[in-house]
């Protein structure tokens, strides 16, 4: 199997668990095992839905090393720790980082300084100048305040092979119509919402960096593989059975939504670091509704 096709189909972004306040590394470990039985095919750790930005560079760390522990080598593993507004600095991270058992970095366009196309653009080139690893590109402009065009995504594409692809969250279909249509042949293009995931495959995409798949991946999966297979009949069905789950997981915030209904599963509790608080007693009411639904 080449690399592209490692990373084509689920990633899910997984969670990080808490109680008291710190890392429940139990609670990680069941996480993991619940989402690689559910058929994902990689995982994201440390990304938006891990909470990244509320844990200190030790717990990057900690964490990832115990997620290549458990992987055990099962599944290929990206790290998603590598977003920031100050190139020098991300430079000088990667230069610095142990990428033992990481097969791929997540990257997000730099966030506050808003900067132009080729500011995004050799932001990203200064990346890839020194990375060890391939490197998906993240463009999610409701966080950064900045959006990628797919002109810009496509001189990313074509100057470097060691960019992988893109996770894309515009929920712009058309700029992500543009991408698919002047790609690189093993240009990846995943969806950056699970909402959007079946259009996106529709219009020739590659898959997801999923958030519902913590807490339903078997449903998802089922879903997206449906869909990379042309067998849209099957996907339209599990895409339509998602559809409410995707929104109510989202009405207060990532991670709050997912982590309360892996709370109603037993996978961890809701905790979430500040200056997120955890899913109020109506959400966890309406997302418990729908929760049941999905699995019933």
């Amino acid at each position: 199997m080449n690399l592209q096709q490692r990373f084509r189909g689920t990633g899910v972004a997984l969670v990080t668990p808490f109680k008291n306040g710190k890392i429940d590394w139990e609670d990680l470990g069941k996480i993991l095992e619940h989402v690689i039985a559910g058929g994902v095919e990689f995982l994201v750790s440390l990304g938006t839905t891990g909470e990244s930005v509320t844990l200190s560079d030790e717990e990057h760390r900690q964490i990832l090393d115990f997620t290549i522990k458990i992987n055990r080598g099962r599944l290929p593993l990206v790290a998603g720790v590598f977003g920031g507004n100050n190139t020098t600095a991300l430079v000088e991270k990667i230069q610095g980082f142990n990428f033992d058992g990481i097969d791929a970095i997540l990257s997000s366009n730099p966030a506050y300084n808003k900067p132009g196309q080729e500011g995004i653009f050799q932001h990203y080139m200064a990346l890839e100048d020194v990375s060890p690893v391939p490197i998906i590109i993240y463009n999610v402009p409701s966080r950064t305040a900045s959006n990628m065009s797919a002109e810009t995504t496509l001189r990313l594409a074509n100057a470097s092979a060691k960019f992988l692809g893109i996770k894309e969250a515009s929920d712009d279909i058309y700029q992500v119509m543009k991408i698919l249509k002047g790609k690189p042949k093993d240009f990846l293009v995943l969806s950056g919402d699970d909402f959007i995931t079946l259009p996106l495959i529709a219009s020739g995409g590659d898959g997801v960096i999923s958030v519902i798949a913590n807490t339903v991946p078997r449903p998802f999966t089922d879903m997206v593989r449906a869909a990379l297979r042309q067998d849209m009949p099957t996907a339209q069905i599990l895409n339509l059975k998602l559809l409410d789950l995707y929104r109510l997981l989202f009405i207060e915030g990532n991670p709050v939504g997912v982590k309360a209904a892996m709370e109603l599963q037993g996978l961890c509790n809701r905790d979430v670091r500040l200056p997120l608080v955890p899913m109020s007693e109506n959400g966890v009411h309406l997302v418990m509704a729908e929760l049941e639904k999905v699995l019933a």
